[in-house]
């Protein structure tokens, strides 16, 4: 017999948007070792909300939560000094008392950050890019943001080859920082401190042999790496030169084929993962193929990994929630156009038309 929508699981919306609510304010003990990249998770949570259009629960302690992210910000020091070192830190855990800054700064510090009082207190492209869409989520009007210091932390995190490191201390560099760094630059809209040129031909001589993008040259193809790929070559404005016509059909292909039931992250890879039901369709939709997914099965598959005792959704089916798997679940319910369900979101940059239309209207004015 045919599988019709009323076979899916019933979409427990105020459980979840309750779920993220207590991650927010309190991580669950079995997350304890993701406190040093806290700002990201309360990015999953707010997006969560936002996406379930119920950001109306945060209403009454807004100002709390935008103060409190800003919080994370490091500054410079003593006017231009160290501005490379600037961005978001992902956890307060590094810093040091307000009693080793300079009393000068202490106004500043604690209505917009702090400057950075170890060798091991240092911004991290992931958490700046988490910061600034979370505080356009919660409607603030980036007024507190160190653009210049946040713009050159980005153009010092670009490497000879084109891609990004995460930090200055050195990290890993590949297409996700990439992204990142695109996505800073989108919103501030200030491209002058990215090699468009260098990050686009990075972008494109990590394509794989199957048509996907990897990690770096001659690396696998993988879902999460080609939307971040994809998405910055859409955010460059250089997508559609990057990219031949039959380099495009065939990494649509390959996206397509990536759709068991839900999507898998590679070839050969099961289970499939609840992440993928964002990265996959999200890329399709990028690339105006998103007409090919099936939609009735992806569904499913997502609200089968519901949890209807605490909410939230699991990576796979019948395991425990986490804020990720949980905001990109939803997500990737939105891309397929679920909007009975979810809010509509912009694929690119990842945040609600909602939070993207108040962008705009910061640089409208």
């Amino acid at each position: 017999m045919e599988e019709t929508m009323d076979d899916c699981k019933e979409f427990t919306k105020e459980k979840h948007a309750k779920y993220f609510l207590r991650c927010l304010n309190a991580l669950p003990s079995s997350m304890v070792s993701l406190d040093s990249i806290r700002l990201s998770m309360s990015f999953f949570a707010i997006s969560g909300l936002d996406v379930l259009g119920r950001l109306d629960l945060l209403d009454k302690h807004r100002k709390e939560y935008i103060n409190w992210i800003y919080l994370f910000q490091i500054l410079p020091k003593y006017g231009d000094e160290c501005l490379e070192r600037c961005g978001f830190r992902g956890s307060l855990a590094a810093t040091f008392a307000l009693e080793s800054q300079d009393s000068s700064q202490i106004a500043s510090i604690e209505n917009k950050g702090s400057v950075s009082s170890h060798p091991l207190d240092t911004s991290h492209i992931t958490m700046t890019y988490a910061a600034i869409n979370t505080l356009l989520i919660l409607g603030d009007d980036l007024g507190r943001i160190q653009r210049k210091g946040i713009l050159a932390g980005v153009r010092a995190l670009q490497l000879e080859n084109g891609s990004f490191a995460a930090t200055l201390e050195g990290s890993e560099s590949d297409v996700r920082f990439v992204y990142c760094a695109c996505c800073i630059c989108y919103i501030l809209q200030d491209w002058s401190v990215i090699n468009i040129e260098s990050a686009t031909n990075y972008i494109v001589n990590s394509i794989s042999y199957d048509g996907a993008i990897g990690q770096d040259r001659n690396q696998e193809g993988h879902a999460g790496l080609t939307f971040c790929g994809i998405a910055a070559l859409s955010l460059m404005g250089t997508l559609e030169t990057a990219l031949s016509s039959n380099q495009k059909a065939k990494l649509v292909r390959w996206l397509v084929s990536r759709q068991q039931s839900g999507f898998q992250g590679r070839p050969n890879k099961l289970p499939v993962d609840t992440c993928y039901s964002f990265w996959v369709p999200a890329t399709l939709k990028i690339l105006g193929a998103h007409q090919f997914i099936d939609r009735k099965s992806n569904r499913k598959f997502v609200l089968d990994t519901q949890c209807n005792i605490i909410g939230g959704l699991s990576k796979w089916i019948d395991h425990s929630s986490d804020p990720l798997h949980s905001y990109l679940g939803l997500a990737g319910l939105s891309v397929c156009e679920e909007t009975d369900l979810v809010e509509e979101i912009h694929p690119a940059l990842n945040v609600t038309k909602r939070a993207f239309e108040h962008w705009q209207k910061l640089f409208d004015n």
